[in-house]
């Protein structure tokens, strides 16, 4: 995975990972480090992600390397799901 061009994981923190799923995630970014770009979406902030990685030396080391050299885009807007669902409820009535 270190020689991917682009990885995408998306809707990290859904779930929280166990402990040995965090490690080889971390693992996985500490690889990709400055060879590769990555990908992330999420719901959560970054002071809630200690909840999906179960400790804050984790979740400190991850985020320190996925800030680095980063574009963040913070999108707070209603889920395009929902407006969609909504809509065609509306459609049907």
């Amino acid at each position: 995975m270190a020689s991917v061009k682009l990885l995408i994981i998306d809707e990290l923190g859904f779930v929280p990972l166990p402990k040995a799923g965090a490690e080889l995630l971390f693992e996985l970014i500490s690889q990709r480090y400055e060879r590769g770009a990555t990908l992330i979406t999420s719901n959560l902030p970054f002071d809630e992600w200690t909840k999906t990685f179960g400790t804050e030396r984790l979740t400190g080391a991850l985020l320190d390397r996925l800030t680095h050299h980063v574009s963040i885009l913070e999108m707070n807007g209603e889920s395009y799901r929902l407006a969609q669902s909504r809509a065609r409820k509306e459609a049907d009535t």
